[in-house]
């Protein structure tokens, strides 16, 4: 039972999650798209006109329904985001935006290496925004019985913010799902977090640098960005580590760490502020450590990706004048998903429950992958790496 929601509302709702991807159906979707305008506020013109010419674009239900036959290894993803260009094109924009950068950093805290970092990360530090209508992109997905409800209320918003700053629709390009400008904000996003960073009036994410920053960097101080701490550090493991420790939904003290032996990556002693971190292992024990605070969960919530909260975070700090990771990513091919499936499927048989196989290695997968190679006499580091595929059966 929906509390709370006008009967109308919900047989509106009903109805597009009942349509085929089709567009034999879009221009009966676009209707009732233009009837839920109406019922938002929105002007007769822009539901005439910027609603009422909507395309339906057949690639974005491609992309949106498109699973990858592997999934991606830190070291394919990390070696194709943080490269040396991006650093020194970092370093090189960190010099020219100085004085915007230092207001922004007193008034949101927000140092500016990172919210370079988010640019280059997220569109080449504005080279590449994206270049599919979003308006289009929008109504294809609302119009999709995936995920209609999300995407309507995306395309809702992604009007309002037309017709509040009078933007032009074919000048609002970005990526498939909709994500928008220097920043790729969600329409959402946008619409609760923009701000007008060179006072002419508006918040411009296409053509305003000063715009993007101050949006980005007030999107992180509202997710709750902690002023004067780093993201997180890379650390170095001792060779009796206790892997019962990965993977705790509770992050621990600095001070316990360093009392199981944790130290800098350099071998120096860990600094124990007074802060809770929890311990990631992308490529397993082989690879590299990190040790994640509090701003590695605010990254988090801006895209839930460890990976690229570690390269956010690294990215960062080589902008900043940091050093490469002292361990490597160690060279690992991409994992099929059919491998992980059965990888999966063989954990439930073997009683370590991780949920229905998806080919992907998420939380549940890891602790069950976790509890079967320590009781496989493995190292257990929940990764996926060949000696447990060859000790549980898999080829």
């Amino acid at each position: 039972m929906i509390k709370n929601v006008p009967l109308a509302s919900v047989l509106f709702v009903s109805s597009l999650w009942a349509l085929p991807a089709s567009a034999d159906d879009f221009a009966a979707c676009v209707v009732n798209l233009q009837e839920k305008a109406q019922q938002e506020g929105l002007s007769k013109e822009t539901i005439d006109n910027a609603l009422a010419n909507v395309k339906y674009v057949p690639r974005v239900i491609e992309l949106d329904k498109k699973q990858p036959e592997f999934s991606q290894t830190f070291d394919n993803y990390f070696s194709k985001r943080v490269t040396d260009w991006r650093v020194n094109q970092g370093r090189k924009m960190l010099r020219e935006h100085k004085v915007l950068l230092e207001k922004l950093q007193e008034t949101y805290g927000i140092p500016p290496q990172y919210l370079m970092a988010f640019w280059g990360l997220e569109t080449n530090f504005g080279s590449y925004k994206g270049k599919m209508p979003v308006l289009d992109s929008l109504a294809t997905l609302a119009c999709d019985p995936r995920r209609s409800q999300y995407f309507t209320g995306e395309l809702m918003k992604a009007l309002k913010l037309k017709e509040k700053y009078n933007f032009d629709p074919s000048t609002m390009v970005g990526s498939w799902a909709g994500a928008m400008g220097h920043t790729q904000f969600m329409p959402s996003a946008y619409t609760h977090y923009a701000v007008d960073g060179d006072g002419d009036g508006k918040a411009d994410l296409w053509n305003s640098t000063a715009d993007a920053l101050s949006s980005a960097a007030n999107f992180l101080n509202q997710l709750g960005w902690q002023r004067d701490e780093r993201w997180g550090r890379e650390v170095k493991l001792p060779a009796n580590f206790n892997y019962d420790y990965l993977g705790q939904p509770k992050a621990q003290a600095l001070v316990e760490w360093k009392k199981l032996g944790l130290t800098q990556s350099n071998g120096a002693a860990l600094s124990t502020p007074d802060m809770n971190a929890k311990l990631y292992l992308p490529a397993g024990h082989t690879g590299p450590a990190f040790l994640g605070y509090k701003n590695f969960d605010v990254i988090m919530r801006w895209n839930r990706s460890e990976f690229y909260a570690i390269a956010v975070g690294h990215l960062a700090d080589r902008i900043n004048g940091g050093v490469g990771l002292v361990i490597a990513p160690p060279k690992q091919d991409n994992l099929s998903r059919a491998r992980v499936k059965a990888l999966q499927a063989k954990l439930n048989d073997k009683g370590f429950d991780v949920g229905k196989p998806d080919g992907v290695m998420g939380r549940n997968s890891k602790a069950g992958l976790r509890a079967y190679q320590q009781s496989a006499g493995l190292v257990a580091d929940g990764f996926p790496d060949e000696a447990t595929f060859k000790a549980i059966g898999v080829n």
